[in-house]
């Protein structure tokens, strides 16, 4: 197999004239290595290893416990939720970082399967992220059948299986495998005619892909910040609950940063009002503080410019991948369409595993997915 580390003169030109080329000057990506892996891990942004410098020595080393106050620690999981806010569009006060996707996902669903009282399933498709699924059967282990169960059919029965029993209908947007995107306004318009509240699992899509959560009406959803936002190994995810059900939440892991007079330390649980309540343990603050610089990049471009990058540099890569020969032994997993899939390349082989190893080897990052897929391209804000 060839790789290309010398792309012809007019890529190179196509890249100097673009108007995002600057921002990979934010990233700290190794020279000697070609980083095809966002949507797993994304990389350091220069402005996050100094944040992560400065809350070390400076705030926690100096300024100790006051640092709550003094450097706004308390404040950060809506600091940095704000700005994914504007992200995933959706207004203020509707979005906050804590936890991560499992436990995010675990507290959304029991809201709404308290806000549905008289319907008991919970529906997903077979192919949604594994962990998700493993966190509704944990619920149905927990809540028993009769209040909770899970059902799960593939893609295209989808619509068919929204009926009244459905309490709720949670989905990744982005398939993990193939990159497979769902019509989130579609869908969402399509349960909500039936009665269902919609989660939706933005984890391969938020940051790289255009949404609209208030304008679509979609009533949760959940994502992590590792990925496309950059937020390091780890990073919090974030919570996003449409202002029309703030009043009906009721989440079941009742922390004392989600009650109303945390500091109180009333032995009575008072929900606080709106987001807050969905609040746990103490915030992480060093990884916090870390996806709260990332989350900087992209105070100065848009989706939609990072999404336009994005499908240009895919069909590039598709082109190439097309006219050399060698390549031809690659099946494209993937949609052909840029606007039927998320920011990735899936291709299928027969020892997709050891091209995966021997392309890192090389210095080639790349992601495998089993048993046979190599995610040879995917994007976020350091690519551009």
């Amino acid at each position: 197999m060839k790789i290309f580390n010398t792309p012809p003169q007019e890529i190179r030109e196509l890249d100097q004239s673009d108007t995002l080329s600057a921002k990979r000057n934010e990233f700290l990506v190794p020279d000697d290595i070609i980083y095809l892996n966002g949507n797993s891990l994304g990389p350091l942004t220069k402005n996050s290893q100094q944040r992560a410098q400065e809350v070390v020595f400076e705030q926690w080393g100096k300024d100790l416990i006051a640092s709550w106050n003094k450097h706004a620690w308390i404040d950060l999981p809506f600091i940095a939720g704000e700005k994914i806010a504007k992200i995933i569009g959706a207004a203020e006060h509707q979005l906050v970082c804590c936890d991560s996707v499992s436990i995010n996902l675990l507290k959304v669903l029991a809201c709404c399967l308290q806000m549905q009282p008289t319907r008991n399933i919970l529906l997903s498709q077979k192919e949604n992220f594994p962990t998700d699924l493993y966190v509704a059967q944990g619920l149905e282990a927990l809540l028993g059948p009769t209040r909770c169960k899970l059902k799960t059919v593939a893609e295209p029965e989808l619509a068919n299986a929204l009926d009244k029993d459905v309490a709720v209908l949670f989905l990744s947007q982005v398939n993990f495998r193939n990159g497979d995107r769902h019509d989130i306004e579609k869908i969402s318009f399509l349960a909500r005619e039936k009665g269902i509240l919609v989660v939706w699992d933005l984890s391969h899509s938020v940051g790289v892909l255009p949404l609209k959560m208030d304008e679509w009406e979609v009533d949760f959803a959940i994502g992590c910040g590792y990925k496309y936002l950059n937020g390091g190994p780890g990073a919090p995810a974030f919570i996003y609950a449409n202002k029309k059900n703030h009043a009906a939440i009721k989440q079941p892991i009742q922390g004392w940063m989600g009650h109303r007079e945390p500091f109180t330390f009333d032995p009575d649980y008072k929900n606080a009002a709106g987001i807050a309540q969905f609040l746990t343990g103490t915030s992480p603050i060093l990884s916090l503080a870390v996806l709260d610089s990332a989350l900087d990049i992209f105070t100065d471009i848009t989706i939609i410019d990072i999404n336009r990058k994005a499908n240009a540099l895919a069909e590039l890569f598709l082109d190439l991948v097309k006219n050399d020969e060698d390549l031809n032994c690659l099946t494209l997993e993937s949609k052909a369409d840029s606007t039927l899939r998320g920011s990735q390349l899936a291709f299928s082989h027969a020892d997709a595993y050891g091209i995966s190893r021997a392309l890192n080897k090389a210095d080639v990052v790349v992601d495998f997915r089993s048993p046979n897929i190599c995610l040879l391209y995917t994007s976020d804000a350091a690519d551009e």
